[in-house]
């Protein structure tokens, strides 16, 4: 019998340090925590504005319950979960003449790495469409059921989404322009304001 040496020793290339990259593009959702929130939330204010009154009689207590899940919802949208999960964030700021200036801004988003998955992208984009559209459909039924005393947090809901909601499209349709013109605008603005009082 004769034996055939194979040669197993072939010349293989490392990438070594890019496992944690490629473990991280494959990852469905990079930021459990932060989806699991953006979500909890706006759906827990719909819960419980459908069934508040199942579990408590006492209206104050389901409008306070309400108001807090919004008010949750509208801070860690606006400052978290759009950051982590879509790399976009606005926010408002008043110079010292106390004019109020908007500013969105986009990531610039790095050839190497990715700042969010596409399943994180399409969970934020629809839990922010989806929920202010509920929020209308509950004004016109408490509007025309004259449950008039829940308006004014249907008005709530409909106006704190609303705003994440336009803000957000706001930084994806014209955030990258905007911010470098909005940030030389504000700096030359300020630079001037310093010229002159000196």
């Amino acid at each position: 019998m004769k034996q055939v040496i194979v040669d197993d020793t072939e010349d293989v290339s490392l990438d070594v340090g890019n496992e944690e990259e490629l473990a991280l593009q494959k990852a469905k959702i990079r930021h459990p925590l932060a989806t699991f929130f953006h979500l909890f939330f706006r759906i827990g204010a719909i819960v419980a504005y459908l069934f508040c009154d199942w579990f408590s009689k006492s209206f104050i207590t389901c409008f306070v319950i309400i108001l807090l899940l919004l008010a949750f919802d509208f801070w860690s949208v606006k400052n978290v979960t759009g950051r982590l999960l879509v790399g976009l964030r606005w926010w408002n700021q008043i110079d010292e003449d106390g004019k109020s200036h908007w500013i969105f801004e986009a990531k610039k988003a790095s050839p190497n790495i990715s700042t969010s998955t596409e399943v994180e992208a399409r969970i934020f984009w629809l839990g922010l469409i989806i929920c202010p559209i509920i929020w209308t459909i509950f004004f016109f039924s408490t509007l025309f059921s004259l449950k008039l005393k829940w308006l004014a947090l249907v008005i709530a809901g409909i106006s704190l989404q609303s705003a994440n909601l336009y803000g957000y499209v706001h930084c994806k349709t014209g955030g990258q322009q905007n911010v470098s013109k909005s940030a030389s605008r504000f700096l030359s603005q300020q630079l001037f304001q310093r010229a002159v009082k000196r």
